[in-house]
């Protein structure tokens, strides 16, 4: 695709990395058959290929309208395209940059959506303020109205995390919203690790990724967020007090993933991303490295097999490009896995996507319960908090962390 930036861009390093992207893109509409939104919406300004077309227009100097920005915030950062592309189109990135100038560019936005989204990106980015909200909502769920309350689960205890007794150690993220949503994952992925000889550490309040507000186009509050992790991880690591970090959310382990590139015109930190993203693993990741011992264990366990639905997070499939690694594992602890059509389409959840596109992600969360509930399974394991706490509100069956599962069998 030839491009022509306009003045304002040309020279920048948004300008460099968007209009490298833009050229890769030939055209082929291949992504358009598993964008999400197209699929719903059936209009090519709400594919991926539109969307970049509007991206180089807006780039190039052409207007830029509320609708344009509608389109782009219409985009679930799914990713899903990625994954089909020929071209190698790194369209996640693109759309980042069209979203930043489309705020810029486009006209300011009407307040109470102006006000929504500020109010998403600086208070369930952090822990203590999104804690105190949600246990307040938990305690106040009867008077709620009904979509509010759905979204709200009953208080769930986080169940027992071992003391660090053995001498390999990694550090674990808690998280902005998880420890509220569900504070049960990390200590069932201590238990799992203890049982094949590694503690889990937790790092008090170490906070955001920084994903949200950045996908919220607070893009220095995502860095500022970001930068915090590494402050808080790194020491550890250089000490070799731990071997690495465990991410039990794949939303966060997929933009942690990017934290070079996030980094990469700062020199203070670019260093110490690539040196701390290294040492950073999804949980599955960890585990898949013991399958033999995780196999070991479970040999001891004589209950009868239950038939789960996995749920591939788009972060997790399409982000991580980890596939089959999960579902693996807990085959191998007993569980029958059912066939679920459409997995490599998103749920509607994708960050903060649930609460300002409702309609959309309400639509794409009832397509993907009904083709998890097709197998007619005992309950739904997924690998992300979004995910989990978005397909819980719609569901019929239990949704809870695939390592969750994984820990009951090994607790029997």
């Amino acid at each position: 695709m030839q491009t022509r930036l306009a003045d304002f861009i040309r020279d920048t390093a948004d300008g460099a990395e968007a209009e490298a992207i833009l050229r890769k893109c030939v055209h082929c509409g291949f992504c358009t058959a598993t964008c999400p939104t197209f699929q719903l919406l059936g209009d090519e300004l709400d594919s991926p290929r539109g969307r970049i077309y509007l991206i180089k227009q807006m780039l190039e100097g052409e207007p830029v309208s509320a609708r344009t920005r509608l389109h782009l915030d219409r985009c679930l950062s799914c990713r899903s395209c990625e994954t089909t592309c020929p071209s190698g189109v790194e369209y996640g990135r693109l759309v980042d940059i069209g979203r930043k100038w489309a705020e810029t560019l486009a006209p300011p936005r009407a307040a109470p959506e102006a006000a929504k989204r500020w109010l998403l990106a600086n208070a369930v980015s952090k822990p203590a303020v999104f804690g105190f909200a949600y246990r307040a909502g938990q305690r106040l769920r009867p008077l709620l109205p009904k979509v509010l309350a759905a979204k709200v689960a009953a208080p769930q205890s986080p169940g027992t995390w071992p003391a660090p007794r053995h001498s390999r150690k990694w550090l674990v993220l808690g998280g902005c919203a998880q420890p509220a949503l569900l504070p049960g994952v990390n200590a069932a992925a201590a238990r799992v690790l203890d049982r094949i000889g590694i503690s889990l550490i937790a790092v008090r309040n170490d906070g955001c990724c920084g994903a949200l507000r950045f996908h919220l186009n607070d893009h220095d509050g995502g860095r500022a967020d970001a930068a915090g992790l590494l402050a808080r991880w790194l020491p550890a690591i250089e000490r070799g007090e731990v071997e690495g970090v465990v991410v039990t959310a794949s939303g966060c382990g997929s933009f942690i993933r990017e934290y070079a590139h996030l980094f990469r015109d700062d020199a203070s930190l670019n260093g110490a991303a690539a040196r701390v993203t290294e040492r950073v693993l999804d949980i599955s990741e960890l585990l898949v490295r013991h399958f033999e011992a995780i196999t070991a264990v479970m040999q001891t366990v004589s209950e009868p097999p239950k038939r789960l639905a996995f749920h591939s997070p788009c972060s997790l499939q399409h982000g991580l490009k980890i596939r089959g690694v999960a579902e693996r594992l807990l085959v191998a602890a007993g569980y029958e896995l059912t066939p679920v059509a459409d997995a490599h389409l998103c749920c509607g959840s994708a960050g903060s996507y649930s609460i300002l596109q409702p309609e959309i992600s309400e639509r794409l969360r009832d397509n993907k319960l009904r083709d998890l509930a097709a197998g007619m399974p005992c309950g739904i394991a997924s690998a992300n908090v979004g995910c989990i706490a978005h397909l819980a509100s719609g569901a019929n069956t239990p949704v809870r962390h695939w390592v969750e599962w994984l820990s009951d069998q090994l607790d029997q």
